[in-house]
């Protein structure tokens, strides 16, 4: 068949331009303004004039502001950030980081850019720009209001970093006993042609169509006497799990679950079945076939769908704000807590620059493994 046949008119290029324009514009629109809200003086950031947000003229006249030089330097810094989140850390991680133990490369490497960005922005970004502005004259002069005062109340004043914390162990717990008991599961399951593997997983589907209060509620009276429960192995000191990051994680975990067992069976079924008759010929057990043969292959499924069990983690607002007392709250519903709580303008721009901080590990999670998440997405999508 000719590449004219398959070619699209341009009536239908238009059109399908036209539309993933408008999403894009729709999609990244509430995220950009919020950012530039977030680095408004309050005057600023709800004023009716929307040149007024942008250029901040009140913030400017506070001397708070940036240059034309501060811009052209953030957008190198955004783009080094890109080529170092993409390009050499990912080089960097399986060149060094030793076979058995990539993923504590990947978690060295993720937790070494986001520190490097935290002190390039709020170090050396600053200092460099009153260095060179001296000399470039009117391209060295403040012209656009900018302050990061919100982010410094919300993340030392507020305690926000806290909340940081409690996400993260949520998270990485989630994403660790998902995996962990998600590969096993779907890899007996694409190896079986058995009847009860049919009826686990349609078992499986139906738990996780579950709306997440009911499954709330059914652990709620256990997470409450616990302390009961375990009294007898622990003696008085048994622990209430019940306003513990550690309830989250078995909640979200029995919420995600079924997901990741369907989405990584389906990527081992993309896998030969020959692959693991030729090493167990080799003399390898099933599972040592499963550990040096199959998983290496399986890293970009592995990370694509373990990218989506953090989202959930990072996501989850009713699990958290139900389950979690004010101590140990995630980022998300402290958020939620902070716009409900707040009434000034001051402290409304706070919360606003406490919700774009969240989207920063989730753009360097994107970029670090950009390859391995589109590898992923597209295998078995070609066969033959």
């Amino acid at each position: 068949m000719s590449s004219r046949a398959l070619s699209q008119p341009r009536s239908l290029k238009l059109t399908s331009a036209g539309f993933l324009l408008l999403w894009c514009i729709a999609a990244a629109f509430p995220i950009l303004w919020i950012t530039v809200m977030s680095v408004k003086s309050p005057v600023d950031a709800f004023d009716g004039n929307a040149l007024n947000v942008i250029f901040g003229p009140a913030t400017l006249a506070a001397g708070q502001g940036i240059s034309v030089l501060d811009i052209i330097l953030w957008m190198f810094s955004l783009w080094g950030a890109f080529i170092l989140t993409a390009r050499v850390a990912p080089r960097m991680v399986t060149s060094y980081a030793p076979p058995k133990a990539l993923w504590l490369g990947w978690m060295i490497a993720i937790a070494v850019l986001f520190i490097g960005a935290i002190v390039w922005f709020f170090s050396i970004f600053p200092g460099l720009s009153d260095n060179l502005s001296p000399w470039l004259g009117p391209l060295g002069r403040d012209g656009i209001g900018f302050t990061t005062e919100h982010y410094k109340t919300v993340w030392v004043e507020r305690g926000f970093f806290n909340n940081f914390q409690n996400s993260l162990i949520v998270t990485v717990g989630v994403v660790t006993i998902s995996l962990s008991v998600g590969t096993l599961a779907g890899y007996g399951l694409a190896r079986s042609g058995s009847t009860l593997a049919f009826w686990i997983l349609i078992i499986a589907l139906i738990f996780r169509a579950l709306p997440h209060s009911v499954l709330v509620a059914g652990y709620l009276p256990v997470f409450i006497s616990s302390a009961e429960w375990l009294a007898p192995i622990l003696g008085e000191n048994a622990p209430t799990l019940y306003g513990k990051p550690w309830a989250v994680i078995a909640v979200l975990v029995a919420i995600n679950q079924p997901f990741t067992i369907w989405m990584l069976r389906s990527f081992f079924q993309n896998i030969p079945a020959d692959l693991d008759e030729a090493a167990r010929v080799d003399g390898c057990s099933h599972f040592q076939a499963f550990r040096r043969v199959i998983m290496p292959v399986m890293w970009p499924g592995v990370i694509t769908t373990g990218l989506f069990s953090f989202l959930l983690g990072y996501n989850d607002f009713l699990v958290t704000s139900l389950l979690l007392d004010a101590q140990n709250q995630t980022m998300v519903p402290a958020i939620a807590g902070m716009f409900n709580r707040e009434t000034t303008t001051t402290d409304q721009v706070v919360a606003v620059a406490a919700a774009v901080s969240i989207t920063a590990p989730l753009f360097i999670l994107v970029m670090v493994f950009q390859r391995q998440i589109v590898s992923g997405l597209t295998a078995g999508a070609v066969k033959g």
